[in-house]
């Protein structure tokens, strides 16, 4: 009895280690997580647009194509480089941060650039030719995962830069949580603003009650502000969250300057203030300064992603496509 007694005592113990561990991985997953939130907020704000120009039962099968090739990108190729880069070449994560910052901080100059001057798009039949509906929703699913893996990817190395030093299996379990918690959030979220528009309309058409029906009324008409709203908070959480990553990562690197001008600037713009806010003003003048120096970079960017590495990607890959 005693022996069943001290088995059981054991058991119990290893079951207090794994849900601890448990826990670690969850609260290192969503700290991880919480780091890489400009990313996700621009994969949210980005994905609705390759929805357009399809029938509304296309829709969520097209989100969840999409949602998986997610996954297999996170889990299946992601993860394990970002695990090899952790265990067997730390040093080439903050150079690699500071690329997915400057591409972050590009892709968000680029469109405040075109909305602040914008310029006439060229209409090309072949190229606007939606012929095979089928062909056509294979190509703007493939689109997507192409463009979903460049996000994946920035979201798994700012996710892996985020992670306490730990052993082998807990980085893996944290970044397969990060990976599959993201994927998630994103699309779920994506799945519920593309298929809102028509539940709107049902409301509005077959709600039985007023209220139900001025309700849907007020989706239907809300739904493209709503839109725009999200690819504005998407823009500046990727100019905010790309500055931060290159400051960041330069400061990991040795070059202290600019991190340390942001903090030393902040604390003399909020010398005198005190008070329970202090620490959210604080965060929201880093944040707004962050946004200034990731905008300035992407405008830097611009001609040397257009005029230079635009044409040469085009001339390497467009045979290939």
């Amino acid at each position: 009895m005693s022996g069943l007694l001290a088995l059981l005592d054991d058991v119990g113990a290893i079951a207090k280690v794994a849900a601890a561990s448990v826990d670690d991985v969850a609260g290192q997953a969503a700290k991880a997580g919480a780091k890489a939130a400009g990313a996700v907020i621009d994969d949210a704000a980005v994905t609705p647009s390759y929805m357009q120009g399809f029938d509304a039962s296309r829709e969520l099968p097209i989100v969840w194509r999409i949602s998986m090739g997610s996954i297999r990108n996170k889990l299946l190729i992601l993860l394990p480089l970002g695990l090899l880069l952790s265990n067997f070449a730390p040093w080439l994560i903050p150079p690699l941060l500071m690329l997915g910052g400057a591409y972050l901080c590009f892709e968000g100059a680029e469109k405040v650039w075109h909305k602040l001057f914008p310029h006439e798009e060229h209409w090309d039949a072949a190229e606007h030719d939606v012929g095979d509906p089928a062909h056509l929703e294979q190509e703007k699913v493939a689109g997507a995962i192409k463009t979903d893996f460049i996000l994946s990817a920035e979201i798994m190395t700012i996710a892996l830069s985020a992670i306490p030093e730990s052993g082998f299996w807990m980085e893996a379990a944290t970044l397969a949580l990060v990976a599959v918690g993201i994927t998630v959030a994103v699309y779920g979220s994506v799945a519920l603003i593309v298929k809102a528009d028509d539940v709107g309309l049902f409301m509005s058409q077959r709600g039985r009650l007023g209220v139900t029906r001025a309700l849907g009324g007020m989706i239907v008409r809300g739904m493209p502000k709503f839109l725009n709203l999200l690819m504005v908070v998407g823009t500046a959480a990727m100019l905010w969250v790309g500055g931060s990553i290159i400051l960041h990562a330069l400061h990991e690197m040795g070059v202290h300057g600019p991190y340390e001008f942001v903090k030393h600037t902040v604390e003399a713009v909020l010398a005198g203030v005190t008070g329970p806010y202090l620490g959210a003003l604080k965060w929201t003048l880093t944040a707004v300064m962050d946004l200034v120096i990731g905008l300035a970079i992407g405008v830097l960017l611009i001609p040397l992603a257009t005029r230079v590495m635009g044409p040469v990607w085009q001339a390497v890959f467009k045979g290939k496509a």
